[in-house]
């Protein structure tokens, strides 16, 4: 029946003009030649493709047939594949370029991450010619197609091993390698068009209109795929993966942006290189996302690609200034991808910057406070215990690159705004080193001892809360602010003070000491009746493994916890407050001793 229809038409449609058909042809055209590809008549529908007489007929609407054709193309093991391709094919050099576009591109609408790479990899080919054929009039076309391809990459898995990348187990590695392909004459078209204006700026053809359209297109689809999927995979290095079809479509994406004239240095530095201004609402930020530098950044920095093309003249300092913008937007983020690449930034960064050389001064910009915040974030929050060791790393890393000034001052800005015990110990130590290389011979500097040390040392040796302070929740600011203070005490001698500690101690003694003497009764006092009771109540269950407590904080409750569990954590508690006044104790024994030195060394 619909093959009867097909071939009625056909022959009641021959010799017409292009606008002579009516809407009704075009309809009976589409049913009935998608049914009989469907019902397996293609090689029929073939005949009637290739006969001469109907090739303004094909021409017109022989791309309404694309749906079932692509079908079958796509099973493979169909038996009228050769007859489909055949038709396909003969399509794809009949018809009017536009409508095939529009056709094409339908088809590439998939869910199925299977089908998505078997349907790039069919039409990928086909859309190049289509757009090929465009002429001068193809950069909206190829806009609209790389944004299509892209959207349908985006849902394929990726690969996060070496060996689901070496196998190409979700296909993503040979998209990648066919979108390459894809762009390939159009970014030589672009290319030879710029090289054609350098050498005669007077001669500016149509082409060359098209081709300085094309480049806004090639450089948004080198931004999206900079940002996926290059900023969600973790490339591998050359030892790991010596053929790497990921690294390799970064490099030649790098490539592209080389080639379309959009400098890498100018990109990666776009925070401190103004670019030229461009007409347009947030056409900048448009132009070049965000995210997009940044997965930029990374590759150049972290791994190194078209590193030859960056000029030596740029410091290590300058390039990290720039960096930090890249690393501040990479570690505000949640997703650990980028959170991790964020810190392999900052790290390749920082590396290249020699010890102790970066001045207080940056400190006034933004991103050098900033950073360390998101850090803090990374150390305490992240669900990855790798991620929080390298953060820590980290840290550790940037505090070394400042000078003492900075120190001085970044350990300031950290003890103020960090709001973290375990984070502010940490800090708390540092500047004990600090000190101690400030103590010795020769090492003398202005900002771990005397004047300056001193607002720095009233920080430290103070407690948030007074002598109701939650000491377990404090317990490492405590901890680390009792070393130092002890370490004080031992190693700055009375009659030099160099640290001004001495003169200091009495006021640390009615801030510090006794408010924590003070707290730490208190605590114990407090966890020994809450033992008893529970040890009371965990005797009269008669079997122990029963006795369940109910534990809230705030208006949460937490899961249910033994009696045995809560009288051994009361029990560590109680450990926890005896270590911290041992070196309460030890702290007074040894002011007590200089004391006693001091009133000797007045007696006559």
């Amino acid at each position: 029946m619909a093959l009867e229809q097909l071939s009625e038409l056909v022959q009641r449609c021959q010799g017409l003009p292009d606008d002579g058909y009516a809407s009704e042809d075009y309809n009976v055209f589409t049913v009935a030649g998608r049914s009989c590809i469907e019902e397996g008549n293609s090689l029929q529908v073939l005949s009637i493709v290739l006969d001469e007489k109907n090739q303004d007929i094909v021409r017109c609407m022989g791309w309404n047939l694309l749906p079932p054709l692509i079908k079958v193309l796509l099973k493979k093991e169909d038996e009228d594949l050769p007859q489909c391709l055949a038709i396909f094919n003969h399509l794809l050099e009949t018809c009017r370029p536009k409508e095939l576009l529009i056709g094409l591109l339908e088809q590439l609408e998939q869910d199925d991450p299977d089908t998505i790479a078997e349907s790039l990899h069919l039409l990928l080919n086909p859309l190049q010619k289509v757009l090929l054929c465009l002429g001068n009039r193809k950069a909206s076309s190829l806009g609209m197609t790389l944004s299509s391809v892209l959207d349908q990459v985006a849902k394929l898995p990726l690969p996060h091993t070496k060996e689901q990348e070496e196998d190409d187990i979700f296909m993503l590695c040979r998209c990648c390698t066919n979108l390459v392909m894809f762009v390939r004459p159009f970014v030589e078209e672009v290319r030879q068009n710029l090289a054609r204006t350098e050498q005669s700026s007077d001669c500016k053809t149509t082409e060359g209109q098209d081709s300085d359209e094309l480049q806004p297109e090639l450089l948004k689809f080198c931004m999206k795929t900079l940002r996926h999927p290059l900023l969600e995979v973790q490339l591998k290095d050359p030892d790991t993966l010596p053929e790497s079809p990921l690294r390799n479509f970064a490099t030649e994406i790098l490539n592209v942006l080389s080639a379309i004239r959009e400098p890498l240095p100018s990109l990666v530095y776009q925070p401190l290189l103004k670019r030229k201004q461009v007409p347009g609402f947030l056409e900048e930020e448009v132009r070049y996302p965000k995210e997009s530098l940044a997965s930029l950044a990374h590759l150049v920095f972290v791994h190194h690609l078209a590193a030859d093309s960056f000029p030596s003249v740029f410091s290590p300092v300058f390039c990290l200034r720039c960096n930090m913008e890249h690393i501040c937007l990479l570690l505000s983020r949640t997703e650990e991808t980028r959170i991790q690449k964020g810190l392999e930034l900052y790290e390749k960064s920082l590396v290249r910057v020699e010890d102790g050389v970066l001045p207080a001064d940056l400190l006034e910009i933004k991103t050098f406070l900033t950073v360390p915040q998101n850090l803090v974030k990374v150390m305490t929050m992240c669900q990855r215990h790798d991620l929080r060791t390298r953060g820590l790393k980290v840290f550790q890393l940037s505090i070394d690159k400042f000078n003492t000034e900075a120190k001085y001052h970044f350990f300031q800005y950290m003890l103020k705004t960090s709001n973290h015990s375990g984070v502010e110990g940490y800090v708390i130590k540092n500047i004990k080193n600090q000190i101690d290389s400030a103590l010795q011979p020769g090492n003398s500097n202005t900002w771990f001892e005397g004047v300056h040390l001193l607002p720095l040392l009233r920080r430290v040796l103070s407690l948030p809360g007074g002598p109701e302070t939650d000491l377990l929740e404090y317990l490492d600011r405590i901890m680390e602010s009792l070393n130092l203070l002890r370490y004080l005490v031992i190693r700055d001698k009375v009659t030099e003070n160099q640290t001004g500690i001495w003169t200091e101690l009495y006021k640390i003694e009615d801030t510090f000491l006794k408010p924590l003497r003070v707290g730490v009764n208190m605590s114990r006092a407090h966890y020994e009746r809450e033992l008893h009771n529970t040890m009371e109540e965990a005797k009269k269950n008669k079997v122990k493994d029963s006795s369940v407590l109910s534990v809230s904080v705030g208006e949460e409750k937490l899961p249910n916890v033994t009696s045995e569990s809560h009288i051994q954590a009361l029990h560590s508690a109680l450990h926890t407050f005896d270590m911290i006044e041992s070196v309460l104790v030890r702290i007074e024994e040894l002011v007590e001793v200089k004391d006693n030195l001091m009133q000797l060394l007045r007696t006559p």
